[in-house]
């Protein structure tokens, strides 16, 4: 049997396994468990209290993220658990569904963690996708690109279904976790190097790291899915799904330019615009698609804090353990 269109009620007998690299991703997010309250959030109190660590710009970018970012968690976790885990029917994969929907669970508890922490207004932050006209399109973009997935009487029986439902897991694997997260990884993770919100920056490395397990899997799953009904990839459903990433990285520039506007210390915000291009190239050739920017990456200290690399050939080096209240690691 396939990835899909397996039983869906017979109990998940996981051996023997069809699928071993996805028991390696069920077993690389086990071993990053970590959980916000293991992060001290109390320089960034005093950051946030203070009246001069802090620029109007900077203040605007981290709530923006915040009020991004503690949305988009849970639509991500809605298609997850909702849509997504009921047609992938092969145990080992739906193993690690489990898995990652716990860690989609733990990021947005992070988002709480991190708003009562600073006493922020919940109703402001968790109505910024109804507020903010760049963050409401991006919301609005994912919703469509996955409608399929939630109609109650779709189904993965046939080739146009089973193409429909690759669109929609590129449309929340690659373009909701893969490109919508990363101009706001950035943005924090720059204030983060200038010692600003060191708590807050941590844990966007934590999530950073999680989502990048979660793009690797999905890209994998969507492949496999590719490999298994190859009539599915037409040149013109190729052709759809860069238009599909057109469209996101316009999006995400969007967003990107109203939530800091005026850039940071040594960033414009033209060069988070770039730094979405080069994401998104990095997303259609892990599709085997080619690129359509050519961009070099603006901001290479990301790859030096995050390890990126790890999205295109994740198993090539081994995983350090996140470590309880400390820095991260990687080999």
């Amino acid at each position: 049997m396939g990835i899909i269109n397996s039983s869906k009620t017979d109990p998940n007998k996981i051996l023997p396994m069809t699928y071993n690299w996805a028991r390696e991703y069920y077993k690389a997010g086990v071993a990053n468990n970590w959980t916000p309250e293991e992060v001290s959030m109390q320089k960034d109190v005093e950051c946030w209290k203070s009246t001069s660590m802090l620029s109007e710009t900077e203040r605007r970018l981290i709530i923006w993220n915040l009020g991004f970012f503690s949305t988009a968690e849970s639509l991500t976790a809605n298609n997850l658990v909702l849509a997504v885990y009921q047609h992938i029917t092969n145990p080992e994969a739906r193993q690690y569904l489990l898995r990652q929907a716990y860690e989609e669970a733990i990021h947005t508890d992070t988002f709480i963690y991190c708003c009562d922490t600073l006493g922020l207004d919940p109703d402001e932050i968790y109505n910024m996708y109804n507020t903010i006209p760049s963050i409401e399109a991006k919301d609005n973009y994912v919703v469509e690109l996955t409608k399929s997935v939630f109609d109650p009487h779709f189904s993965t029986d046939g080739e146009a279904n089973i193409r429909k439902f690759v669109h929609d897991l590129i449309g929340y694997y690659v373009i909701m976790e893969g490109i919508f997260f990363y101009a706001g990884f950035a943005m924090i993770l720059a204030l983060k190097r200038q010692g600003k919100m060191i708590g807050i920056g941590e844990q966007f490395e934590y999530i950073m790291r999680d989502e990048s397990l979660h793009l690797a899997f999905g890209c994998d799953l969507i492949k496999t899915i590719r490999s298994e009904n190859l009539g599915i990839w037409t040149p013109d459903f190729q052709a759809e799904i860069v238009e599909m990433v057109r469209e996101a990285v316009i999006h995400e520039q969007n967003y990107a330019r109203d939530a800091c506007p005026q850039g940071l210390l040594g960033i414009n915000s033209e060069q988070f615009s770039q730094y979405v291009e080069y994401v998104a190239d990095r997303r259609l050739r892990r599709l085997d698609l080619p690129k359509i920017y050519n961009r070099e990456n603006p901001f290479p200290w990301m790859s030096q804090a995050t390890d990126l690399a790890k999205e295109k050939n994740f198993f090539e080096t081994r995983v350090t353990e996140y470590q309880v209240g400390a820095s991260l690691n990687w080999d």
